[in-house]
């Protein structure tokens, strides 16, 4: 098999499993809480707050660099997925502000039940709803502009 043929069925995996976790989360955490939930990646001061709590509770995992840990597509032998990254190569941005919140706030083994295990806590005792708001516009404020407003349209339809 050639390797444009092998990089695009591993694209075509990647997708078919961010659209069966959308699906899997959809509905499947308190939407009052995140309802309301609009990123800022434009907000100056929200995102300096947000460094400063990425750096606190994301960064020992995702990377100061948003580059995750190596392999974060392979479970290690523990059966966990490594942290992704939270830059343009990884899925984040694939994922609406409600549902990024969410995760966050709840953790994905809260989030998809069922026995999941995941070694990203949950951080609805640890941060206040601001804190993660500000945590996430920070990371989207790190995205190119282009994945920026490709984010800013899926949050349009996901509202409509």
């Amino acid at each position: 098999m050639k390797k444009k043929t092998i990089f695009a069925l591993g694209g075509a995996v990647a997708v078919s499993a961010i659209v069966v976790i959308a699906v899997v989360f959809s509905g499947a955490y308190p939407k009052k809480d995140a309802a309301q939930v609009r990123l800022q990646p434009d907000n100056l001061q929200l995102v300096a707050m947000g460094k400063k709590i990425y750096d606190a509770n994301c960064a020992s995992c995702h990377g100061r660099d948003f580059k995750g840990e190596a392999n974060w597509r392979e479970r290690r032998d523990d059966g966990l997925l490594p942290a992704p990254p939270h830059d343009e190569t990884g899925h984040t941005w694939h994922h609406p502000d409600d549902l990024l919140f969410a995760l966050t706030k709840y953790g994905p083994a809260k989030m998809i039940g069922d026995g999941y295990q995941s070694a990203m806590p949950g951080f609805e005792k640890v941060l206040t709803d601001e804190e993660i708001i500000a945590s996430l516009s920070y990371i989207k404020s790190r995205w190119p502009k282009e994945i920026q407003m490709r984010h800013d349209q899926m949050n349009k339809s996901a509202a409509q």
